[in-house]
């Protein structure tokens, strides 16, 4: 019988998180940070456009929805093999988010339905309290 020795190649997760304050400042640095770290993890370019954006409205959710004095949200990158996996954490865990209708005469609203477009998945975790972390998965291409 012949036995051939295979060895599997595990590629580490990589990981970046940074807590920000929760105001427009705060969420356009979430933004600029995680197209950085994208461009420096060699993450393809399409798919940064993609979650940039789900990363902007992720922030600017936080920032604006999840707001409370003297709370930071966090931002939070992970990258593995197969996907990109986004999250911010804020201190509203009582405030869920949802996907509303979208009225052509509102300024804002659209959101989370940019996010539900532009991800493979998305949803929210509870806890510990008081917090909520938002999620939003990229699948990334296969080489």
């Amino acid at each position: 019988m012949n036995q051939q020795n295979v060895t599997q190649v595990h590629t580490p997760a990589r990981h970046f998180s940074v807590l920000l304050s929760p105001t427009p400042r705060g969420a356009r640095l979430a933004r600029l940070l995680a197209v950085a770290w994208m461009r420096d993890h060699d993450v393809p370019y399409g798919l940064t456009e993609s979650a940039t954006q789900v990363v902007a409205e992720l922030a600017a959710n936080a920032a604006t929805h999840g707001r409370v004095g003297g709370r930071s949200f966090r931002l939070a990158l992970l990258s593995r093999p197969d996907t990109l996996r986004i999250e911010v954490t804020d201190t509203r865990g009582e405030d869920l988010p949802r996907a509303r209708p979208h009225r052509p005469e509102s300024d804002s609203g659209r959101g989370l339905l940019l996010v539900e477009a532009l991800a493979d998945r998305w949803g929210v975790a509870l806890g510990p309290v008081p917090r909520k972390t938002v999620w939003a998965e990229l699948d990334l291409p296969r080489p």
